[in-house]
Formats: structure tokens, sequence, C-alpha cells
């Protein structure tokens, strides 16, 4: 039985969180010939006040993001559009 664990820093919504569950799993049926029923997924959503990275909170970083965009190109963990 598949179990993929997801965590993401912030929050999505029911949609998103819906297509990514299906998604997985229709990968894991495609590429690995998985029953559908015998996947599962779990995802967490994780504060970004409890998150951090490259020594920053990324409550902070997102607070000042307008003054640190062309800092975080290249950055993993930048804020979507930056």
């Amino acid at each position: 039985m598949p179990f993929v664990s997801i965590r993401l820093a912030g929050s999505a919504t029911r949609e998103q969180k819906a297509g990514i569950v299906a998604d997985v799993t229709t990968s894991l049926v495609t590429r690995l010939g998985k029953n559908p029923a015998a996947v599962q997924v779990v995802i967490e959503e994780v504060s970004t006040e409890n998150y951090g990275a490259g020594g920053q909170l990324l409550a902070d970083r997102d607070a000042g993001a307008a003054g640190a965009a062309s800092s975080s190109q290249g950055d993993a963990h930048a804020a979507p559009g930056q």
C-alpha cells in the first residue's frame, strides 16, 4: 500500500488539496500499477510561522517580500511569482 506524505508551507484550498490527492493517486496507478483504493495521501499544512528557510521564518520573509523580491529568485521556498 503506497503512503504519500506531503507538507505544504502555508495553506491550500480544499479544491487544491483534492486535486493534489487525485494527481498523486493517478501517478501511482499509472507509473507503478497500484490499486487506487490502496493509495494513501496525507497533506499537512505547516504554518509559515513554524517553518524557516535560509535562516528566516517564512512568515517574516513573506512580510518583507516586496523589498526582497529580487533576492529570492532561484529560492525553492520563494513565494509564487517571485
